[in-house]
Parts: structure tokens; C-alpha cells; sequence
């Protein structure tokens, strides 16, 4: 079904027409830029109870109670609860019956005069479907990306009013909601990188599917979810933290995907910089890899996003979906979160891809331009070895060859501490690989449950993934 875009103005007066709707404003930071679309449309008074702007801390504190930070997901849900709770008290008595009530707001920091602060914000729409019903809730976290205060207010403005709208008149169709935020912006304009669904109207919603639809929309270039399924705001969970991340297919998760991670967070860890820090680990899935494994009509297998989903789960993994095929963009947008160190594990195959120079035609200075921008904010390669299954031969990091005219870089960036080698692994696990897994389970040979974690198996079985049908176990 196709998904009309009526525009800012439309969406506006449409609301304000519908004599059902009724409700309140809070903004915080970067003016009244939302509300302002009510006013200025017309027929505001069926629309609007209430408009206000506690700029001031001490307003604000005075309204709200005192918190650590404004521009937080926690001010934002007391202003939606306070807000909320007045709406009801004062108006449900004399106009409950026939009112779906609803509360808009947000607390942003748009660019500062000297243009030195993070633009960011957060935002949130809390709305019954029914008069007298249980309200729902849409929360987003959202990064302004013009480069004038104007700008980022116009973005917001027009943001504000696709939220509502998509709560108001696309809550049943939480995807459509979401490809609607973005309708008379575009994603030069702002980034979303978090959204969260939450009330009777959401029972079903699944955040880590989600998660995979803000990058897939191109709200985001990448999202998070934890091992509990719930989404995550990647600024709170990244921010000044230690980060190693493995990426894969995790299809499903091998033993040899969790003794990858392990050791390279036990060789990390040992870098005096750390300092007893606790190590974030992250498990990624990018978007390439999941288009590897399409449906029959071209799509992504949501279904197959969704098992692997689960196996990350059983091993108590954080999830980074991301749409960085290049390491070198994963890196510079984990540094924009954190000034700790970043380590990156990888197999000797995803290394000598990193040293292909095919791709790297898109940079004017090549794989050399790429490894720059890869190793300029002190991240190391951690790589695990490779038993070939024809020779049968182990290929380590000092063993793996190159191209020829690249070997005195590779060499290089080895002798610097750039590049370093898991030495201390399981040699046990090394025959094993996830393709193997999956052609064992087709073929219904027991021998696979020999080379995931137990808990991947157990998931596996139970619920029959990866086509197991429970022949041969």
C-alpha cells in the first residue's frame, strides 16, 4: 500500500480541523518551531489547549523537578508525563468523551552562537487512539546536521509535525510512521538514530526490527538494540567508553564469532590507555550483509534478521545495525561518540579484504586515504587466525600475504601497533564456520550443535531456525 505524503502545511491543518484531536505544546530550545506550524495554518483553537517554552533551568526545574542533563530522554518523558496528567485532570471531565487527548514535546540544543555545541535533541508525541483510552507513546532522538541555527529551527518545525501526524493518523502502521518522519526533509537535514514505541496501540512492535528500519530507511546510518530486545540511544550507550566491535553474519553465532570477541577484548583491555576501563563490546550486522539474504521478492528477510536477533541475544550481545560497509566510516562514527580507544576484530579473510583495493576507487586517495582515516583516531585491528580447509595450513597475521606493492604498508602498520595478532585462541575452533553450520543443519547432521554455544543451539532447536526440523539430533 502506498503512503501519500499530504505535506507540512496539510498535515497540519488536518489536525486541526479534526474536532476528535485536542491537546499540548511543550518545547524546549530552538523556539516554539513546532506549535508555530498550528498557529500559523489557521483553526488552531480546535487544536491547541496549551503552548509554552520553559527556556529558563530554573522554570524549567520549577515545572519539571531537576534532572542531570535537559537535553535528555529523561526530561523529555517528565515534560510528556506532567504535561499529560495536567491535560487530563483539567480538561477529561468536561470534554473526555468525545477528545482523543495528546501531548507533544521536546527538549533540543540547536547550534549555539558560536556553533560549537552538539545539535541534538529529543522529542515525543503522547496520544490516545480512543476517547478515555490508554495512552501511547512515540519517542525519537533525532541530530540536527544544517549548519545555521534558522535551518536546524525550520527541520525541527517540520519534524515536529510529521511526528504528530504519523502518531496521530499512522499508528497502526509503525514503519509507515517512521518513513513519514523524514517527508519534506531529507537525511543531509537530520539523522534519527533512536525511536521507541510504547503503549496498548504497540503491543506488537518489535524495536530491534525497529532498529533495522532506521537504518533501512536511511533515517540513520546506524542503530542499536540490547540483549533484551530494547532499542538504544547509541550517544548514551558509546559516550567516553573503551568500544570493541566484531562484525558478521552471526548466522548464527559460531564458537569461534564469541572467541573472536573474548580474546581481543582480553588483549584490549590490556592496553595501558584503558586503565581499567570497562570495555564496551558490539556485536555488528550491516546492512550488506543482510541483503545477502533477500526473499524471494528482493527484500530483507526480517524473519532471518529476527533469528539471528535472537542467537545475539542468547549470548547477551549489544546489536549495532549499520549501513558502514567500510570499516573506515564504522570508525569515524564510532569517534564521534567516545575519545577512548576503539578495536575492531576480524578474521584473516576480513583482513585481506581490507587490503582490496577494489574497494577503495571511490576515494581520491585510495586504500592509502582509507587507512588513514581508519587509523587516525588510535584504533587497532585485532585479527584472529585461519586454518586453510584445503592445506589445512594455519594463515596468522605475520603469515597472510598481500599484494605485493602493499606489503611494506601492511608491514608498517603491524610494526606500529595497528594491526595485532590473537595469539592466545581456542585452536579447537578453528575448523569451524557458520556456512558449515547451516549446511549441517540442512543435511539434519548432529555434529552442528558441536560448534555453536549452547545456548545458540538450544534457540536453535526450540525454535527451528535455519530450517531445523529435528531429524539427525
Amino acid at each position: 500500500m502506498a503512503r501519500e505524503n499530504p505535506g507540512s502545511h496539510q498535515k497540519t491543518l488536518e489536525i486541526n480541523l479534526d474536532p476528535s484531536k485536542y491537546g499540548a505544546f511543550a518545547e524546549i530550545g530552538a523556539g516554539q518551531e513546532v506549535v508555530r506550524w498550528f498557529f500559523r495554518v489557521g483553526a488552531a483553537a480546535g487544536t491547541i489547549a496549551k503552548s509554552m517554552s520553559a527556556y529558563d533551568m530554573t522554570v524549567s526545574d520549577a515545572i519539571y523537578g531537576t534532572c542531570d542533563r535537559y537535553v535528555s530522554r529523561q526530561r523529555l518523558q517528565t515534560m510528556l508525563d506532567h504535561e499529560y496528567d495536567l491535560l487530563i485532570e483539567r480538561l477529561e471531565p468536561k470534554r473526555g468523551a468525545e477528545t482523543e487527548f495528546f501531548v507533544f514535546a521536546d527538549t533540543v540544543a540547536a547550534r549555539n552562537y558560536k556553533g560549537t555545541n552538539e545539535c541534538h535533541g529529543w522529542m515525543g508525541v503522547k496520544f490516545q487512539t480512543a476517547p478515555r483510552g490508554e495512552p501511547n507513546q512515540v519517542l525519537i532522538h533525532m541530530r540536527l546536521l544544517d549548519k545555521d541555527n534558522l535551518s536546524q529551527q525550520e527541520a525541527l518545525g517540520i519534524l515536529g509535525v510529521n511526528l504528530i501526524y504519523g502518531a496521530l493518523n499512522l499508528w497502526q502502521e509503525p514503519a509507515f510512521l517512521m518513513e513519514s518522519l523524514l517527508d519534506n526533509l531529507s537525511i543531509e537535514r537530520l539523522e534519527i538514530d533512536m525511536i521507541k514505541f510504547e503503549g496498548p496501540g504497540f503491543q506488537s512492535v518489535d524495536h530491534r526490527l525497529m532498529s533495522l528500519k532506521l537504518v533501512q530507511l536511511g533515517l540513520s546510518n546506524a542503530a542499536m538494540f540490547g540483549a533484551d530486545g530494547a532499542i538504544l540511544q547509541p550517544s548514551e550507550v558509546l559516550y567516553k567508553k573503551p568500544i570493541l566491535v566484531e562484525r558478521g553474519s552471526f548466522r548464527p553465532v559460531t564458537h569461534v564469532n564469541l572467541d573472536m570477541l573474548e580474546c581481543a577484548v582480553q588483549q584490549f583491555k590490556a592496553d595501558p590507555q584503558i586503565e581499567g576501563d570497562k570495555v564496551l563490546k558490539l556485536m555488528e550486522i550491516t546492512m550488506h550483509n543482510l541483503m545477502s539474504t533477500k526473499t524471494a521478492d528482493g527484500e530483507i528477510d526480517y524473519d532471518d534478521f529476527l533469528a539471528r536477533a535472537d542467537i545475539l541475544a542468547a549470548t547477551g550481545a549489544t546489536v549495532l545495525v549499520s549501513n558502514y560497509f567500510e570499516y573506515y566510516k564504522l570508525a569515524a562514527y564510532l569517534a564521534r561518540f567516545t575519545s577512548k580507544k576503539i578495536g575492531i576484530a576480524m578474521g584473516i579473510p576480513s583482513l585481506r579484504d581490507l587490503f582490496d583495493e577494489r574497494y577503495y576507487t571511490s576515494l581520491e586517495g585510495g586504500i592509502l586515504e582509507s587507512f588513514g582515516r581508519l587509523f587516525k583516531n588510535d584504533l587497532k585491528l585485532f585479527i584472529y587466525p585461519l586454518k586453510d580447509t584445503q592445506t589445512g595450513q594455519l594463515i596468522t597475521l605475520q603469515k597472510l600475504k598481500v599484494a605485493p606493492h602493499l606489503q611494506n604498508l601492511y608491514e608498517h602498520l603491524i610494526e606500529n601497533g595497528f594491526i595485532e595478532s590473537i595469539d592466545f585462541y581456542q585452536r579447537d575452533y578453528l575448523h569451524i564456520f557458520s556456512r558449515d553450520v547451516l549446511k549441517k543443519i540442512a543435511d539434519g547432521d548432529a555434529e552442528w550443535e558441536t560448534m555453536v554455544p549452547p545456548q545458540v543451539a538450544g534457540i536453535i532447536k526450540e525454535r527451528k531456525y535455519f530450517g531445523y526440523d529435528g531429524d539427525g539430533s
